[in-house]
């Protein structure tokens, strides 16, 4: 280490207190955070691109410094599929330090890593004061039934009022109208749950129909119109 003529003139003074840093909140307990080793959590992060073209969001359970589980979900831009695909095999097994400094393909997931950095070294994660924290497959949980992110997809013009495409609940079908067509209701399918009927054996249509449900005053409906093709 090398030193000016001025530092190296002068006369060593004592460093008095060593508090070392402020304890944080971690799976339950409150720990001095002095290296990476030293973080744990679970917690979440959205990101996106600076065209603004796409969002992520980011699930990591982290132990003792190394990421154990992630989770991955992105929206809007079809480019960050592959790249999210990429960023799940990239990302476990590596030290929370060592995912901050890692090209994760997109712009979107790198800016989501870099907010999740911030609150898990900040003591700010989903699991401050979850004793023990949450077992490794607890990302996965998050997705439910079926393993699908919840999404919403709705669009609406001036003109033609508004569509709903995608709920929490799943794919909608039907959009049902009363008499003054507004929307009082919809119909949906839980394709998560669907696709995991046919692959059990059961046949398309009927796990079409068993897969679906409605929301609202469908019943009521003077009208049902399909949202993608009316």
């Amino acid at each position: 280490m090398n030193f000016t003529p001025e530092v190296e003139g002068m006369l060593c003074i004592a460093k008095g207190p060593k508090n070392g840093p402020a304890p944080i909140p971690q799976e339950g307990k409150w720990d001095q955070v002095k290296e990476v080793k030293d973080v744990s959590g679970l917690t979440h992060g959205v990101g996106w691109c600076a065209p603004q073209q796409g969002a992520c969001k980011l699930t990591l359970n982290i132990k003792d410094g190394i990421i154990e589980e992630a989770l991955v979900e992105t929206l809007g831009c079809t480019g960050m599929t592959h790249s999210a695909a990429m960023a799940s095999e990239i990302l476990p097994g590596k030290t929370i330090l060592e995912a901050l400094n890692t090209d994760l393909v997109c712009d979107a997931i790198n800016v989501a890593m870099r907010e999740l950095f911030l609150q898990i070294v900040y003591g700010r994660s989903q699991t401050a004061f979850s004793e023990g924290g949450l077992p490794i497959g607890a990302g996965l949980e998050d997705l439910g039934k079926g393993l699908r992110s919840v999404t919403g997809t709705m669009y609406g013009t001036s003109a033609k009022g508004a569509r709903y495409l995608e709920m929490a609940e799943g794919y909608v079908r039907e959009i049902a109208l009363d008499a003054d067509k507004e929307i009082i209701g919809y119909k949906f399918v839980q394709l998560g749950i669907m696709m995991d009927m046919i692959k059990n054996g059961v046949d398309a249509n009927e796990a079409l129909e068993k897969a679906s449900g409605t929301y609202g005053r469908f019943d009521d409906a003077v009208e049902t119109i399909d949202p993608r093709h009316k």
